[in-house]
This record gives C-alpha cells, sequence and structure tokens, in this order.
C-alpha cells in the first residue's frame, strides 16, 4: 500500500516539469524581448520579435498539454483550481509580452524609448524571480523564499506602473504627433500589463502557499 502512495506523492512527476518549462520558456521570451528593444536596427529586432511569438507559441503548447492532463490525472500535487490559475497566468504573462513585441512590430516603432527597456528589463528579473519560485514547488521546502519573492514580484509591479506612468505624462507633455503618441501608449501600457500578470501569478502562488502550509 506505501508504494501505492509513494507513486503519487510526494513528488509529482507529471505537473510540476510541465510548470518547469512553462516558467522556463517564460523567461526565455521575457529576454528575447529584452534584446528586441536592444536592437536599434529594425529589420534585426523584427528577428527577435519572430522568436519572441515562436517561444509565446511554444508556450501555448506546455498549458495545452497541462489543462489536458487536468482531464485526465485524478490526482495532482494541489488543487486543481489553483493549477488552472497558475497555468492561465503564466500563459497571460507570455501573451502580453508577445503582444508587446508585436506592437512595436506593426505599429513601425522606429525609436524604443528608456521606458520601453526598463520595462523589458523588470519583466526578465519578474520572469527569472517566478521562475525561481515555481522551482520550489517541487518539494516546498523553502516556502520563505516563495513568499519573498512574491514580495518582490507585488514591488516590481509597482515599479512598472511608475515607470509607465511617469513616461506616459512625459509623452503626453513632449510629443505633438497624436498618432505616435498613441503608438508609443499602446507599447507602454501593454508591457505594464505583462507585469500585472506577473502579479497575478504570485497571488496564486501566495494561496497555494497557504492551502498546503
Amino acid at each position: 500500500m506505501n508504494s501505492v502512495f509513494n507513486f503519487f506523492s510526494p513528488k509529482d512527476k507529471t505537473f510540476q516539469p510541465l510548470f518547469e518549462q512553462a516558467s522556463t520558456n517564460l523567461v526565455l521570451i521575457a529576454e528575447t524581448l529584452l534584446v528586441a528593444v536592444n536592437t536599434p536596427d529594425q529589420e534585426k529586432r523584427k528577428q527577435h520579435i519572430k522568436e519572441v511569438e515562436r517561444l509565446e507559441q511554444v508556450g501555448d503548447d506546455i498549458t495545452h498539454i497541462i489543462f489536458l492532463g487536468l482531464s485526465k490525472t485524478f490526482i495532482t500535487p494541489f488543487d486543481r483550481e489553483d493549477i488552472h490559475a497558475l497555468v492561465s497566468a503564466l500563459d497571460d504573462i507570455a501573451d502580453y509580452i508577445y503582444a508587446s513585441a508585436m506592437n512595436m512590430d506593426l505599429f513601425n516603432i522606429k525609436i524604443i524609448t528608456k521606458p520601453m527597456k526598463e520595462l523589458a528589463a523588470l519583466l526578465v528579473d519578474m520572469c527569472k524571480d517566478l521562475n525561481t519560485a515555481i522551482l520550489e514547488l517541487r518539494n516546498f521546502k523553502n516556502t520563505k523564499l516563495i513568499a519573498e519573492i512574491c514580495l518582490k514580484i507585488n514591488k516590481g509591479e509597482s515599479t512598472a506602473d511608475h515607470i509607465c506612468n511617469t513616461a506616459l505624462a512625459t509623452l503626453f507633455d513632449d510629443e505633438f504627433d497624436a498618432i505616435e503618441l498613441i503608438k508609443q501608449k499602446e507599447v507602454l501600457q501593454t508591457m505594464e500589463i505583462a507585469s500585472d500578470k506577473c502579479d497575478d501569478v504570485a497571488n496564486v502562488l501566495e494561496s497555494i502557499l497557504i492551502k498546503n502550509a
């Protein structure tokens, strides 16, 4: 009987590797966006944006596999609702990073502003922190680290708000081309929403910690 329980618990061999694949892929997406915004040449930037698109599709595939697993697996490492919320939130981050990259391309943004670069760098840091926290879900041995990362992510989201709001205020003061203003505003706000989605993941992680304490 013990061998049966050991097969299912405490180590999850189905979902945890997929969580880690999703979060690791998310780091790659964020890092690729950062490379893109720091590439002055538009044609070269397009190549990096294309890679963001490819990685976002990889993330979609992982999400689909996890959701399919939820429908077929009787025993899960924690609540099904939390798994669904965690994976959905990770997917949302990827979607908004991808949308940010695509908007730069579709809107033909020629000059990437300092706030855009700051937000991209911040997203990399936040995604790396989330990846670290998700790795800790393997055994819940370092719940303090997960809690600290969740707090850090919350502060990061506040920083992103400040960067975005300050940039928008400057934009409305200095940019007299209405079309350019709309383009830049859309990119900035989409990047900021990506940081909001990072905070959503942190909230789900906190919920998982509370339920599994």
